[in-house]
């Protein structure tokens, strides 16, 4: 569990955030942020003032990083980069989350790094971390100005034999169904959104087309969106190119691996993040991932044969 509870007992009053510095050998910015966060406790209620005092019996709950052996490919000094496997968070969504991507940052990289951008938790692939907080004030900049390209590849129902640009602005869904609200579509009154999109490989004997996708803007859920518009939907998206009531159940976690397997026809949304690029302190940096994603769509897919949910 990458979030522990620690429980301590102080006789006489001490400054909470000097207690934090003094136990875990952290900066006075780092307890105050640790406080400021509701993660010191007393009397089962988080403190809320940075300079409180402890007495008596209180716990903290920290961040305490895990590994499961997931390196970083590529590092140095500034930034690294991590293959993240599918279904993994990039952050914890809560403190029950008993690992995500930040975890590898950290315990490879140390306290002072993070991650500076973000994947969906079904995409595979590249994710660039920053070592200290310098590196990620630019690299963040970096992304919030497009200086940074990423490159993705696709695996996709049907065939495309044409290199194209989806030129269509994406809003959020209308329904105003919570579990729904988080998906987006295509909509006239919505944000300008491009991906180039190039076949590279089609599959005959599966009728789909293996691509590679390269947003222009960085809109949720852009590609997906993209190419579930134009009627080539990523193959295992249990949320485009499938019915709305489909897609609501599987966000409510209803929706069977067997059903989702039929509907969706691979196990994993077939996605994946192959290349960053991008210029840092002068030097150029073209960074391509390790990964056989051809050989894990073939893995997704070898479950589709299971019999349809009746």
């Amino acid at each position: 569990m990458p979030f522990v509870v620690e429980h301590f007992t102080l006789d006489t009053p001490q400054k909470a955030f000097l207690f934090l510095m003094r136990t875990f050998n952290i900066t006075q910015k780092e307890a105050q942020r640790l406080i400021a966060r509701g993660r010191l406790f007393v009397d089962e209620v988080p403190m809320t003032h940075t300079a409180g005092v402890v007495q008596g019996s209180f716990k903290v709950v920290r961040f305490v990083p895990d590994t499961q052996n997931n390196p970083p490919i590529f590092r140095n000094d500034d930034f690294a980069v991590f293959e993240k496997p599918s279904g993994i968070l990039v952050h914890p969504s809560n403190r029950h989350t008993p690992y995500s991507l930040i975890d590898e940052v950290k315990f490879h990289l140390g306290a002072n790094a993070n991650i500076t951008h973000r994947i969906d938790q079904e995409t595979s692939g590249l994710v660039l971390a920053s070592c200290h907080k310098e590196s990620e004030i630019a690299l963040k900049g970096a992304f919030e100005h497009r200086q940074i390209k990423k490159e993705y590849l696709a695996l996709v129902r049907g065939r495309i034999d044409e290199p194209m640009l989806i030129d269509e602005p994406i809003d959020r869904h209308p329904d105003q169904e919570a579990i729904v609200k988080v998906m987006m579509r295509v909509d006239a009154a919505g944000k300008v959104s491009q991906t180039y999109i190039a076949p590279l490989k089609y599959f005959p004997h599966l009728n789909m087309t293996m691509v590679s996708a390269n947003p222009k803007t960085g809109r949720q859920h852009q590609i997906r969106v993209h190419l579930a518009h134009i009627g080539h939907a990523i193959v295992g998206d249990p949320l485009y190119g499938i019915p709305l009531d489909i897609a609501a159940r599987f966000l409510e976690r209803e929706l069977s691996p067997q059903e989702r397997l039929h509907y969706t026809k691979a196990s994993r949304l077939l996605l994946h993040a192959n290349r960053l690029y991008f210029h840092y302190n002068e030097a150029r940096f073209d960074i391509a991932s390790t990964a056989d994603f051809e050989a894990e769509c073939y893995a997704a897919l070898a479950l589709s044969s299971t019999t349809p949910p009746t």
